[in-house]
């Protein structure tokens, strides 16, 4: 969706004014850009970005400037470096859209300003109570250090024309693939997507899930993974190009979907198929679903680098993003389709008729449809499997 229609869809929703004790840092943004520093590769968002830009700067006279990033590593580097410099004022960058491993390395080091999450006025429509989805990062404590913007889950994404019946397990998945072979694959695991998948089957074939709540050690890692690699051992030559090559993200996968090249795709957003439906870009026959046992799921945040140039402005744009109106917006599957990160029990009843009124879809799976949500594994696992993965499968 491009601007002028998100602007067109936008204009009937009036944002309320920030609290009172809220005012003196608005007052200290107006007239600054944000830097944000944001993954690139999706346009939808980088759309949404760009219309959140223009009704900050029209509310508040902040604007934003996206950075697009491929990896959010790339903002952290770019931290790390500013720290050895001395450059503790003035960093380059002043917001980073962030979840697990860069978020801890970012804490451990002492890279980031706050706590700040309870100082935004909107940050009252969210689950704040122990133990809160909206409190932990990949099984790390936020502690205030970060914002929540958007929900993600992973979903497995199927031609239903050319599909009866999808596995429902990641066993089953095998099964399918042997009896359909080169038509399943996955993107490289080097990237975010392709490690997401390895995580889910890694979820489902463990012998003790619990186990990558806590920090990977050579034991634990070899005994939780070795069922993963006995089952992606099978998997392997079975899938497109006997698995000796790989679509680089999702966005190619979904392009192969679209091309019929391929019968499945993936994503971490349950209604990025609607809305690639809604684009013309994959047809109207695909459908979306969680695996039966459930799927990985985890809120995105935002974080404020401690040497950021635009403090006051980078937690006027983190504020905004928790406002119920720009929340129901960026649900809207013609606008970006990504599930809220607030608690509906705290909306009050137009906010959630906002929320009812969105437009539905065949490619949208209903809430209750995505099952239950699979806790992140510790960081620390994402980092071994992909290094684990390229050992056994690239070298």
């Amino acid at each position: 969706m491009r601007l002028p229609l998100l602007a067109a869809l936008a204009a009937s929703i009036a944002l309320p004014t920030f609290a009172a004790d809220w005012s003196e840092t608005v007052a200290a943004a107006k007239g600054q850009t944000v830097y944000w520093n944001a993954w690139g590769g999706d346009e939808r968002t980088n759309d949404f970005i760009a219309w959140a830009s223009g009704r900050l700067e029209a509310e508040y006279g902040v604007t934003i400037q996206q950075v697009k990033l491929s990896d959010t590593a790339e903002a952290v580097t770019r931290v790390v470096a500013e720290k050895a410099a001395g450059k503790d004022d003035g960093g380059s960058v002043d917001m980073i859209w962030i979840n697990g491993a860069n978020f801890l390395s970012m804490k451990e080091q002492g890279l980031l300003h706050g706590p700040f999450l309870g100082d935004l006025p909107n940050s009252k429509y969210l689950d704040l109570s122990d133990g809160s989805a909206a409190l932990v990062d990949f099984t790390i404590p936020t502690e205030g250090y970060e914002s929540p913007w958007r929900l993600a889950k992973f979903v497995l994404t199927y031609d239903s024309a050319r599909v009866d019946q999808p596995p429902m397990s990641m066993a089953s998945l095998l099964d399918w693939s042997k009896a359909h072979p080169g038509r399943f694959t996955h993107p490289a695991v080097s990237n975010f997507m392709g490690a997401t998948f390895l995580k889910q089957a890694l979820i489902e074939l463990a012998p003790d899930p619990a186990t990558l709540q806590s920090e990977a050690t050579e034991a634990s890692f070899s005994a939780a993974t070795e069922p993963l690699w006995a089952w992606y051992d099978a998997l392997r030559p079975t899938l497109w190009r006997e698995g000796k090559t790989f679509p680089e993200n999702e966005s190619v996968l979904q392009q192969m979907l679209n091309d019929g090249e391929v019968d499945f795709a993936m994503a971490f957003d349950p209604a990025a198929a609607a809305a690639a439906v809604k684009r013309g870009l994959l047809p109207d026959t695909v459908r979306s679903y969680a695996p039966a046992a459930g799927s990985i799921g985890n809120i995105s945040f935002v974080a404020i680098p401690y040497n950021a140039a635009h403090k006051e402005g980078a937690m006027v744009v983190a504020n905004f993003l928790l406002d119920p109106a720009t929340q129901a917006m960026a649900q809207n599957i013609e606008v970006l389709g990504s599930y809220s990160v607030l608690d509906p029990a705290k909306l009050d009843d137009a906010a959630k008729a906002a929320f009812a009124a969105l437009p539905a879809s065949p490619a949208l799976p209903a809430n209750e449809a995505l099952g239950a949500t699979l806790n992140e594994p510790h960081p620390s696992w994402m980092t071994r499997i992909a290094e684990e993965w390229a050992r056994r499968y690239t070298e």
